[in-house]
């Protein structure tokens, strides 16, 4: 297993993303494949974290970007402890 990048959230918590994490994602989101800095400061410092209602390994992360290209200015960052 390649690790991608590692960070740390808000809580303290040891977050990594392995290469076949990235890819999968990537092939579902292509359009995120440049935003690997916004995914980890959203990550470092998100705007919100809500949990999951199906998975309590799982939460939600959001940061507002004004300046995103997207339609969407919200980054959610999917994070499965």
């Amino acid at each position: 297993m390649v690790i991608k990048f590692q960070t740390k959230d808000e809580t303290g918590r040891t977050l990594r993303m392995t290469d076949w994490n990235w890819i999968h994602i990537i092939r579902r989101h292509p359009e995120i494949s440049s935003e690997k800095e916004r995914i980890i400061e959203t990550i470092e410092n998100p705007d919100k974290i809500l949990p999951s209602l199906k998975d309590e390994n799982v939460r939600y992360y959001y940061k507002y970007y004004k300046e995103r290209y997207s339609m969407n200015k919200f980054m959610m960052v999917l994070v499965k402890y």
